[in-house]
């Protein structure tokens, strides 16, 4: 009863911060729109739709159980080390971010993966719906990558509820299409994804695309040289670069992305495959 009511007042507190930004960003928007607001709107949350409800899927019969043997047979690097509990979820939040960030680049450079995370990429703009919108095959390759994070690195389950209820509230944010005070975002680069930051990120230019691959700290890719921030998000074109047309990002066309035989999808790919770069670390205009 209590952990059911923990998740009824958390996705309400989500509910209402991804409503908040989505007013918010229409108020003082930080990027101009190609689409028209109401399809493409409509679009971004029936994928959300579709990749929730494969998220809450995958749960039960894979990440849960996981979890539940991992915690029983004391298994994962955490668990087999001595420390104070609260040094342990420190390093727990933190190696799970760290290790999103590994995953996100692998979504950049492995093929198979890219079918799947294109998807993501394809939309022609970028607000906080974007942040909701991956294709539900991802998000059930995700759930494995997850049930790994836990039992290889022995996360126990209140550190990963945190993190998780963290990261999603800086995935909406961070593709929200929200002015911030030029140095209010200064600061909070400093340690968190930021909507300019990853506006870069979704840019069709390599360069700009194969960059900013934090989901919730930045650290990681200050650590190593991925980090681009001296952008001006007038000089960002959003999406793929092949993908440019209306026709091409339909709700159709967008479910179906991974499963086609489409040269074009390859070839963004190539686009993401620079290697480690030295970024550009002075703050963006």
């Amino acid at each position: 009863m209590v952990k059911r009511g923990r998740s009824f007042w958390g996705a309400l507190g989500f509910g209402a911060a991804v409503g908040a930004l989505f007013l918010l960003e229409r108020m003082r928007p930080l990027r101009s729109r190609k689409e028209p607001g109401a399809a493409r709107v409509g679009r971004n949350l029936t994928i959300a739709l579709l990749a929730g409800a494969t998220t809450a899927a995958s749960e039960i019969p894979l990440v849960s159980p996981v979890q539940r043997l991992a915690e029983r047979r004391r298994l994962g690097l955490l668990r087999r080390l001595p420390m104070p509990g609260a040094l342990r979820v420190v390093l727990g939040f933190l190696m799970l971010d760290y290790t999103l960030y590994v995953w996100h680049r692998m979504n950049h450079r492995v093929p198979f993966l890219w079918r799947f995370h294109a998807v993501h990429h394809l939309d022609l703009d970028l607000d906080s719906t974007t942040g909701l919108r991956f294709h539900f095959g991802e998000l059930a390759l995700a759930a494995g990558f997850r049930a790994l994070q836990i039992l290889l690195l022995g996360i126990d389950a209140d550190t990963l509820r945190l993190w998780q209820q963290l990261l999603i509230v800086s995935v909406v944010f961070h593709h929200s299409n929200l002015e911030l005070p030029a140095d209010a975002e200064r600061r909070l680069v400093m340690a968190i994804a930021t909507p300019r930051m990853h506006g870069i990120h979704h840019s069709t230019r390599p360069e700009e695309l194969d960059s900013n691959f934090s989901s919730l700290l930045s650290w990681w890719d200050r650590l190593h040289g991925t980090i681009r921030l001296n952008v001006p998000q007038a000089a960002i074109t959003t999406g793929l670069r092949e993908f440019q047309s209306p026709e091409d990002v339909t709700l159709e066309r967008s479910l179906a992305l991974p499963f086609a035989d489409d040269r074009r999808l390859a070839h963004s790919l190539l686009h993401t495959k620079h290697g480690f770069g030295a970024g550009r670390r002075d703050f963006q205009h």
